[in-house]
């Protein structure tokens, strides 16, 4: 399984479309243990870009502090899940929480 978290200045980034990159983090399931952690620069933002390109990448969640409407839609029909809201700022802790089932999540951060 492969995660997506959006990284500005080293953290998980509050705005989902305005990241600096992305770390892309293969984990096992059965084992909840990081495989492969990679940091990818984020492409021009575009609207709409972002659900494709990360699910070209082979992504199957995204963790972020906050994600327009519009973006949430197209990572669904992109197949992809989304969890928003999230309050760590490691990507790496974060996709950890979540596959123990102990993510943090507050209000989605994005208003738009």
């Amino acid at each position: 399984m492969k995660y997506a978290v959006p990284v500005t200045g080293g953290i998980l980034s509050p705005h989902f479309g305005h990241c600096e990159e992305f770390a892309l983090i293969d984990v096992d399931e059965k084992s909840r243990t990081v495989i492969k952690k990679q940091m990818v620069p984020s492409p021009e933002h575009q609207p709409g870009l972002l659900p494709g390109w990360l699910a070209q990448q082979g992504v199957n969640f995204v963790i972020a502090g906050g994600m327009g409407g519009r973006a949430q839609d197209l990572f669904q029909q992109n197949r992809i899940g989304v969890i928003v809201g999230a309050m760590d700022t490691d990507p790496e802790k974060a996709v950890l929480n979540h596959l123990t089932g102990n993510l943090a999540t507050g209000d989605n951060a994005c208003d738009h």
